[in-house]
């Protein structure tokens, strides 16, 4: 295995853009993205903020394809914080 890596790593490969390196974490995979909410705010997906900073990290993504982000959900309820289940329970 040792030997397949060193060679990667000399030779490279039209197969990655990284050539045995371990790539970065996209941004759009950590707790960081703004894709579905920042901080208390909604994100993207619920009604379409942050579009240029969740397009710019899916973009990153090197898979050889374009991939369109699909349009928010519009369902974003003004901020407000919906109840949970547990919220409901009688007293």
């Amino acid at each position: 295995m040792n030997g397949l890596l060193n060679k990667l790593q000399k030779d490279g490969s039209v197969l990655t853009a990284y050539n045995g390196a371990t790539p970065p974490t996209n941004i759009g995979a950590t707790k960081s993205s703004k894709l579905h909410a920042f901080g208390s705010t909604p994100g993207y997906s619920l009604n379409g903020d942050y579009t240029g900073e969740v397009i710019a990290a899916y973009n990153a993504y090197l898979d050889g394809t374009a991939n369109p982000l699909p349009q928010p959900s519009q369902l974003d309820l003004n901020g407000t914080i919906t109840t949970k289940y547990l919220d409901n329970l009688p007293r």
